[in-house]
């Protein structure tokens, strides 16, 4: 969340202008008026999703003071770019009657502080059926062979912030893990206590194209890369765009 500060100028909400608060991590999922800043703004977004019907999953204060998370889910296929599109809109919507703006970056602020993504948990009939596990295994060296690739359509400035610090994977090597949040893919406990499940793609960026990165992940984990080349291009081209404006 960013409040202006004068013209054309805008700073975290609730930092000390021109300066920095106190080391995050006392601010992740935190209360107290010292630690949460924007808990109301939160609060209005949840109530216009659901009143608009969006499938609202949940909300928390993030790592950097000002900073907060929503999920939106479960959504089968394609629909899930609904949903966070809509999501979007309302949190800069509701943004309006606090005199808050909405950062979308991948590195908001640099330096020693975490950046924003936008973890994607990920799941088919199969991996949620007797013996998913070993078919999300499979998954995973798919999206290990198309890296590079995914990246290149996992957001702008992505670099960033998948660095390898503040719980993020570097960008030049993919990684998994169970309950790893520095890992490329995490695979939660739950998953692997059952046996079958979901799994979290952690790479993508806050300001992703939720279509572009949801067509991706099913093209490389069940049509062995069909249609991923043309949704290559397509964001590419998106991005020349936006270059221009």
């Amino acid at each position: 969340m960013m409040k202006n500060v004068g013209h054309g100028l805008s700073w975290p909400h609730g930092w000390p202008v021109g300066g920095y608060p106190k080391p995050q991590f006392q601010y992740y999922c935190g209360t107290g008026n010292s630690n949460i800043f924007g808990r109301e703004l939160m609060n209005a977004h949840m109530k216009a999703c659901l009143a608009a019907g969006v499938q609202f999953y949940g909300t928390n204060a993030e790592v950097m003071p000002g900073q907060w998370e929503f999920q939106v889910g479960t959504s089968k296929g394609i629909d899930i770019g609904d949903h966070l599109w809509m999501g979007r809109y309302l949190l800069l919507r509701c943004g309006e009657y606090f005199d808050l703006d909405v950062n979308f970056e991948a590195k908001p602020i640099k330096g020693d502080l975490n950046g924003s993504g936008c973890h994607c948990n990920f799941s088919t009939k199969q991996t949620m059926a007797e013996g998913g596990l070993a078919v999300i295994n499979e998954q995973i060296k798919r999206m290990d062979a198309n890296h590079k690739t995914s990246i290149s359509m996992y957001g702008s400035d992505n670099h960033e912030r998948l660095t390898g610090l503040h719980e993020t994977s570097s960008m030049e090597k993919f990684s998994f893990g169970v309950a790893n949040r520095g890992a490329s893919v995490r695979i939660p406990r739950t998953t692997e206590r059952d046996g079958k499940g979901y799994y979290e793609d952690r790479r993508p960026a806050a300001d992703i194209d939720p279509y572009v990165v949801a067509a991706s992940l099913f093209s490389i984990t069940c049509l062995d890369n069909y249609g991923l080349d043309d949704l290559v291009k397509h964001y590419q081209a998106l991005q020349e765009q936006r270059k221009k404006k």
